[in-house]
C-alpha cells in the first residue's frame, strides 16, 4: 500500500517520534481489518504543526484525535521539518514513512512501527545528491522495498531496502513513470470550521479505539502531572487546615541491598561552569583563541583591550600548534577583566604567569599589575630573556593591598622592541586543596559538601558535541596546557580545556568520588546544524573507516587513567601530570541522551563490545535518549540495551519534569526487571522557574522512591548542576553563583542530604496514611551495614502538619534521634537547615512531627 502527504514540524516531547498511519491507493484498508471498521483521516493542519489524526463520527462529521509524529532532524527551529511525508502498509504488518527534511540535505527521512503507536527513531539514510524531494515508496515484493525521490534538477533516483527499512542500498538514477506509478492524489475533509488536505482510510474499529484511547491517557496524565503546590488550597480543602496523621511500621528484618553509589554529581561545562567558574583562572581568552565559531561577536582579542586601539594578533612562530595565535606588544598596555571583573581579596596571593617569546631577540621589562579603577592594588615587575627568539615561561606572584570587585589584570611593556605574548595566566593561589592549575576553592567545597559518590563529566550535550567536528575527545584536554586543544562550546561560547580529565580525576578524588566519564558513542548531538554537505542532525556519525581509531580513544582512557606508567605511554603521561599511581577508573559511559538511530546502534555497540572485550571489568553505561517513558527514543534505548545486555551494565536515563510529574509518580521504577541492565538517571530535575522548595520537595519524594528501587536504580545525578548568574543557559540548576559568592537552592538541600545520609541496606517498611493525602507524603529507610547507622527519610509536600508514629521492628531506635532537614512555603526559592531532635515514648514508638512543606531526615 502506497501514501503521500504533506507534513510540517511538530515537537511531541512526550512521544518523541513519528507516529504515522499508511493508506493504500486503491481501498486503503488495512490487510486485515477488525470485524468492524472506522475511518481515519490523516492530515497537516499547517506546515509549523505537525501530523493529527481524525476519525469520522459519521458520514460528514469528523473528531480530533491528537497530533502524531514530528521530525526529530537537526536543529530545533531551522530545521526539524516534515515535507511530502509517504506511508506505507508492510507486508509484515508494520507501517514505514519516509519523508522530505528539506530541499539541500543528501538524505530523507525513515520512521518504522509495528503498531502506529510506538515509533522506531528516525534514521536519516545519506544518498548522492543534495535534495532528496518528496520521496515515496514502492513494494517490491519479498519482503524488499524502493524508496523513490525526486532532485532539484528535476531527475529521479531510487534506493532500496529490506522490510525493516534500516539499511538502504546506493542510489541511482530512476524513471519519473517510476515515481508517478506511487504517487496518491490526497482527500479533502472539513473539521470543525477549517478544511483540511490529507488521506483517508479505512481501518479496524479496534486500530481507531487505540489511537483514541491513547491521547485520552496522555490527556489525562497531562492534567494530573500539571498539579501545583500554588493550587493546594484548592485541592485540599477536604483537610480543613487539619494536620494529617499517618502510622509507619518499620521491619527491620526485611531489608535488601541496594546500591552504595546512588546519590552524586553531574558537571557539564553549561552557563559558565567551567571557564569563568570552577576553573580558577582568571584571565579570559588567556591564549587569544577565542573564534567567531565560539561566538558571532568574538575573534582573537576578544576580553582584552590596548591603550593603542587594536591589538595586534599573529600566528608565526607559535607557542603551540593547537594554540597558534598570540599577541604582539611594543609600548601599548594590555588590559584583561576577566569573567565580569576580576573579583580581588585583600592580603591575597595570585599567581601571575605568561610565555613570552622576544622578537628580534632583545630583552624587555614589563609590569604586570591588578588596577581597579585608577588604583594599582598588586604590581610586580619581569626581566625576560633577551637571547634567541624561543618562547619562554615567566612567573610573578601579585599580592593585593586592597580588595576590588571588578579589578583588571595589566601588562605594560617598556622599551619599544616587540614580543610576542600569549598563555596570559592569573589564579589565586588559595584553590582547592592547593592544586596548580585548580579550581575555585568556595565553588568546588559546596560541590564537596554534598558528598558525592560519583562525578560524571564533561556533559551532557557537551560530549558529543554540535556536529562532527565537535565532538569531545579526551586528549585534547590533557597534557602541558598549551599543547591541550581549545574548541568551541555547545553552548555558544569557548573551552579552553583547562579543566580537562585530569582535573576532573584529580577532583574526584580529592572528594572520594568515583569518576564517571561520559563520551560520544560516534555520533554528535542530533540537534546538529548541517554540515558543509548540508548533512544535519547526527551527520551519518563518525565515517565507519575512522571508528576503529575513535574506539582506541576510548581503550587509551582506561589505560590512561588506570595502566603503568612503565608500560603504557598514556599512563607514564598521567605520572608526568604528577599523578604516578592510577585514578582506579571503574565506570565509563557511551552516548548521550542520543536518538537511538540506526547510525547510533551500530556505532555504540562497536565501542562498548570493545571495551568490555579489553577491559571486562570496567562498568560501561548506554543510554535510552532524552525523554522517560512513552518516549521513542526510551523504548528502543532499553530493548537495544537489554538484546546487548553482555556489554550495557546500565543505561542512563534524563527526564526533565513538572513537580506535579514527580508526586504523581511514586512507582515509576518499582516494575524495572531486576535481571536486565541497571538504571543511571543521569539527567533529572523538577523544573519551575529558576528553582524553589517545590522543586526541591518533589525530587525528595522522587528519591525516596528510588531509594526503594535502588537495586535497579544504582545512580543518580541532578542536572545542571552549576550556573553564572548572567550567562544561564538552562534553568533551574543546583547551584547559582557570580564572581563574589555561591547560592545554594533548595535543590541542593534534598541532594546533598539524601547523599550524606545514604545506606547500601534498604529497610521495608509500610505506611498507613488518608488516601487524599497519601501522593504528598513519600518515605524511605536505609541503613548503611558498614556503621549500623539507619536514616528515616520523610517529605511532607502537604498544605498542613504531618504527624507519623514510627513503630520500628527488630530495628533499634535511640530514646533520642536528631534530625535535619528543612521547611517553607510554596515558591520559596531558599531554605535554611533545621536541625533537632524527638524523643521516643515509653511503649518504644517514635512520634515525628514535620511541619507544612517539609524534608527531614531522622538518625535512628
Amino acid at each position: 500500500m502506497k501514501n503521500h502527504l504533506t507534513l510540517s514540524l511538530l515537537s511531541l516531547l512526550m512521544m518523541g517520534q513519528a507516529t504515522v498511519v499508511a493508506a493504500g491507493k486503491a481501498d486503503r484498508k488495512e490487510a486485515e481489518p477488525a470485524a468492524s471498521e472506522s475511518r481515519l483521516f490523516l492530515y497537516s493542519p499547517g506546515e509549523k504543526h505537525g501530523f493529527h489524526a481524525a476519525y469520522a463520527v459519521n458520514d460528514s462529521t469528523f473528531r480530533h484525535i491528537g497530533q502524531l509524529f514530528s521530525s526529530d532532524y537537526s536543529r530545533w527551529g531551522a530545521e526539524k521539518r516534515m515535507y511530502s511525508p509517504f506511508i506505507t502498509r508492510l507486508e509484515s504488518g508494520g507501517y514505514a514513512v519516509v519523508f522530505q527534511v528539506n530541499d539541500y540535505s543528501p538524505c530523507f527521512a525513515v520512521a518504522w512501527s509495528a503498531d502506529l503507536v510506538t515509533w522506531r527513531p528516525q534514521d536519516y539514510p545519506r544518498m548522492s545528491v543534495k535534495g532528496c524531494l518528496a520521496p515515496v515508496i514502492r513494494h517490491d515484493g519479498g519482503g524488499r522495498y524502493t524508496v523513490l525521490f525526486k532532485t532539484k534538477d528535476g531527475g529521479v533516483r531510487k534506493t532500496s531496502t529490506d522490510a525493516a527499512f534500516r539499511h538502504f542500498t546506493p542510489d541511482v538514477a530512476a524513471t519519473p513513470a517510476e515515481y508517478a506509478d506511487a504517487y496518491v492524489m490526497p482527500d479533502t475533509v472539513k473539521i470543525g470550521d477549517n478544511t483540511f488536505t490529507g488521506y483517508m482510510w479505512n481501518v479496524g474499529q479496534d486500530r481507531t479505539d487505540t489511537l483514541v484511547n491513547y491521547f485520552a491517557k496522555l490527556a489525562t496524565e497531562s492534567a494530573r502531572y500539571g498539579e501545583k503546590l500554588a493550587d493546594d488550597g484548592r485541592l485540599f480543602e477536604a483537610l480543613g487546615g487539619k494536620g494529617v496523621k499517618a502510622a509507619m511500621t518499620i521491619d527491620g528484618k526485611r531489608q535488601k541491598a541496594i546500591s552504595d553509589k546512588l546519590v552524586g554529581v553531574f558537571f557539564e561545562d553549561i552557563s559558565y561552569a567551567a571557564d569563568g567558574g570552577l576553573y580558577a583562572e582568571m584571565v579570559q581568552n588567556r591564549d587569544f583563541e577565542y573564534t567567531s565559531a565560539d561566538r558571532r561577536e568574538w575573534g582573537a582579542a576578544t576580553a582584552w583591550r590596548s591603550s593603542g586601539g587594536d591589538i595586534r594578533i599573529m600566528t608565526d612562530g607559535p607557542l603551540s600548534k593547537n594554540n597558534p595565535h598570540y599577541a604582539v606588544l611594543t609600548a601599548d598596555t594590555l588590559y584583561n577583566s576577566g569573567w565580569d571583573g576580576m573579583r580581588i581579596e585583600r592580603g591575597a596571593k595570585y599567581d601571575f604567569s605568561f610565555r613570552v617569546r622576544n622578537i628580534g631577540g632583545q630583552a624587555k621589562r614589563f609590569t604586570v599589575a591588578l588596577v581597579d579603577g585608577g588604583r594599582v592594588i598588586a604590581s610586580a615587575r619581569i626581566d625576560t630573556k633577551g637571547a634567541g627568539e624561543e618562547w619562554h615561561r615567566y612567573d610573578a606572584v601579585l599580592e593585593a593591598s586592597e580588595s576590588a570587585e571588578k579589578a583588571e589584570l595589566m601588562i605594560v611593556p617598556e622599551k619599544g622592541n616587540e614580543a610576542a605574548v600569549d598563555m596570559i595566566s592569573l589564579f589565586p593561589q588559595d584553590t582547592f586543596n592547593g592544586h596548580k592549575n585548580g579550581l575555585r576553592k568556595d565553588l568546588a567545597q559546596v560541590i564537596a559538601d554534598l558528598h558525592p559518590k560519583f562525578v560524571r563529566f564533561p556533559g551532557g550535550c557537551m560530549s558529543h558535541g554540535d556536529g562532527l567536528g565537535n565532538i569531545y575527545h579526551w586528549h585534547h584536554t590533557v597534557g602541558p596546557l598549551e599543547d591541550r586543544v581549545p574548541d568551541r562550546n555547545i553552548w555558544n561560547y569557548h573551552q579552553t580545556r583547562g579543566l580537562g580529565f585530569y582535573e576532573y580525576f584529580q577532583f574526584c578524588e580529592d572528594m572520594n568520588a568515583e569518576p564517571l566519564p561520559v563520551l560520544a558513542a560516534g555520533v554528535p548531538c542530533q540537534n546538529s546544524g548541517p554540515d558543509e554537505d548540508g548533512y544535519g542532525g547526527q551527520q551519518g556519525g563518525i565515517p565507519m573507516d575512522e571508528m576503529q581509531a575513535y574506539i582506541q580513544e576510548m581503550l587509551d582512557l582506561i589505560e590512561w587513567a588506570n595502566g603503568d606508567p612503565a608500560t603504557s605511554k598514556w599512563a607514564k603521561m598521567r605520572a608526568e601530570a604528577g599523578h604516578p599511581a592510577p585514578f582506579n577508573l571503574k565506570y565509563i559511559g557511551i552516548g548521550n541522551e542520543d536518538i537511538i538511530s540506526t547510525t547510533f546502534e551500530e556505532r555504540c555497540l562497536m565501542i562498548c563490545k570493545a571495551i568490555k572485550e579489553r577491559y571486562p571489568d570496567i562498568v560501561v553505561c548506554g543510554t535510552v535518549g532524552p525523554f522517560h517513558y512513552p518516549s521513542s527514543d526510551y523504548v528502543e534505548g532499553w530493548k537495544f540495551a537489554k538484546d546487548n545486555k553482555e556489554v550495557f551494565d546500565m543505561v542512563d536515563e534524563h527526564y526533565y519534569e513538572s513537580v506535579g510529574w514527580f508526586l504523581n509518580n511514586q512507582t515509576y521504577y518499582d516494575n524495572y526487571d531486576r535481571k536486565g541492565p541497571k538504571v543511571y538517571l543521569g539527567e533529572y530535575a523538577a523544573r519551575q522557574g529558576k528553582g524553589n522548595i517545590d522543586c526541591a520537595l518533589a525530587e525528595a519524594v522522587h528519591l525516596c522512591n528510588i531509594e526503594r528501587n535502588a537495586d535497579v536504580v544504582a545512580m543518580t545525578s541532578y542536572a545542571p548542576l552549576l550556573s553564572k548568574n548572567g550567562h544561564s543557559n538552562w534553568s533551574p540548576d543546583m547551584i547559582y553563583f557570580d564572581n563574589k559568592g555561591v547560592d545554594r537552592t533548595p535543590s541542593y538541600e534534598t541532594q546533598r542530604l539524601f547523599s550524606t545520609y545514604s545506606g547500601n541496606q534498604y529497610v521495608v517498611s509500610t505506611m498507613a496514611i488518608d488516601s487524599v493525602a497519601g501522593h504528598r507524603v513519600a518515605t524511605s529507610v536505609v541503613r548503611d551495614s558498614r556503621t549500623g547507622q539507619a536514616f528515616l527519610k520523610i517529605a511532607n509536600v502537604l498544605p498542613v502538619e504531618l504527624t507519623v508514629t514510627v513503630d520500628a521492628k527488630s530495628l533499634p531506635i535511640a530514646n533520642v534521634v536528631r534530625y535535619e532537614g528543612y521547611s517553607g512555603k510554596p515558591g520559596q526559592t531558599r531554605v535554611s537547615v533545621e536541625r533537632g531532635t524527638y524523643t521516643k515514648s515509653a511503649d518504644g514508638k517514635l512520634t515525628v512531627t514535620l511541619p507544612p512543606y517539609a524534608f527531614r531526615v531522622v538518625m535512628l
